[in-house]
């Protein structure tokens, strides 16, 4: 068959489908001048409608017309078109920002790592890991001989200054130059005195604060010097947490605002203690800031390098809370349909915080604003809706209304 063939008579088929189609369906011409087909060419392809019978015609034009609108309207609707079903939530109001979450580590309040003041030989040791230290106690010592034989020098030639002095400050025939220099002599050697008794002290190894001993990383018998640890104090009467928070809790932080501290590994625990200080700055790469709380840890329940789940509460930003089902899009932005004496309204919506339940949006909202959830696709600007089920409270007064 010829392509010329081919063509007239696929238009022939679609020519009669459009037919069938004007023919079975009644709204079908409304559909194609929809899609731009002239109305006089749509009706030159719809058959006319069959005309009733002659009897009926005053029926119809009278009483019949008015049973029409009986049967499609309810009562007091004044044959205005039924409405959109819908199904509607009330909008609540919600909180942002109001609940801070973070991860924190633990260390002690006061840290000290005990090192040797002077190069040595460890010869007695005093301490004992977990052991509670006071300030001042005696850690450990080093080999002492030489500098007690220096204090002991120092001494001696202290009391023969002091003789000296006082020989000369009694006799009558001394110069006064040569007493002024005894008097001289004495004060060098107090000072000798005095250095070879620091000197000595250095031998010993004292705790600076009080705390709890960790474990001693000496024996008697080690050369050690200025840089070798001999053991770790810490002071854990109380535990300071370090944690980072969003930058958005910035203005809210302050010292002395409550937290809570959970330890990782003591679930079910709360310890409650404060912020003590905050840092100056954010950091710009992981725009977050540096807090630090001090948790009292009276029972010695703690230990520094514990990692806690720190909570800090605000009052927060209240926020209009809807259900995540009933935000729509379009070309400008965010919606949802609010439906007020019975019709419906697009509001735009800012999204401020998305939960699994709710939505929390910037919009011109209240609590208790109906929200569709269900029917979206079928409801327009200004249309008259209808709820589904008994309707809210506050919708029932403005319809009685």
């Amino acid at each position: 068959m010829r392509i010329w063939k081919q063509v007239l008579l696929s238009l022939a088929v679609l020519f009669a489908g459009l037919c069938l189609w004007l023919f079975v369906r009644p709204d079908a011409a409304s559909t194609l001048v929809g899609f731009g087909v002239p109305q006089s060419l749509v009706s030159m392809i719809q058959p006319a409608p069959a005309a009733p019978p002659s009897g009926n015609r005053p029926a119809q034009s009278g009483a019949g017309q008015g049973a029409g609108q009986g049967a499609g309207q309810g009562p007091g609707q004044s044959g205005a078109p039924r409405g959109a079903l819908v199904v509607v939530e009330a909008a609540d109001i919600g909180t942002v920002n109001d609940r801070l979450a973070a991860i924190g580590d633990g260390r002690a309040i006061q840290t000290v790592v005990v090192m040797p003041q002077v190069s040595g030989t460890i010869t007695e040791i005093h301490v004992a890991s977990g052991q509670a230290i006071k300030k001042g106690d005696l850690l450990a010592r080093l080999d002492n001989e030489e500098q007690l034989i220096e204090r002991d020098k120092a001494q001696v030639a202290l009391r023969s200054a002091q003789e000296k002095s006082q020989s000369y400050k009694n006799l009558q025939s001394v110069p006064r130059l040569d007493v002024l220099d005894a008097q001289i002599a004495e004060e060098s050697a107090k000072l000798a005195l005095s250095t070879a008794e620091l000197d000595l002290r250095r031998r010993d190894i004292v705790a600076p604060i009080d705390g709890v001993a960790g474990i001693v990383a000496v024996n008697v018998g080690d050369n050690v010097t200025t840089q070798t640890s001999v053991v770790t104090l810490d002071d854990r009467s109380k535990i300071l947490v370090d944690f980072w928070a969003p930058e958005r809790f910035v203005a809210q932080l302050k010292p002395g605002q409550p937290v809570e501290a959970n330890p990782v590994s003591r679930p079910g625990e709360t310890f409650t203690g404060e912020i003590e200080s905050i840092d100056n700055r954010v950091d710009s790469a992981s725009r977050t800031i540096r807090v630090r709380a001090k948790i009292d840890n009276a029972r010695d329940q703690l230990r520094a390098g514990m990692s806690f789940n720190v909570t800090m509460r605000f009052a927060g930003e209240p926020y209009p809370a809807v259900d995540p089902l009933s935000v729509q899009w379009d070309a400008e932005g965010a919606y949802v349909w609010k439906v007020a004496n019975d019709k419906a309204q697009k509001v735009r919506v800012r999204i401020i915080q998305r939960n699994s339940d709710r939505v929390l949006v910037d919009a011109d909202l209240k609590a208790e604003d109906m929200i569709v959830i269900e029917g979206l696709q079928r409801v327009r600007q200004g249309q008259p809706v209808r709820i589904q089920g008994a309707p809210a409270p506050k919708v029932a007064e403005a319809a009685r209304t």
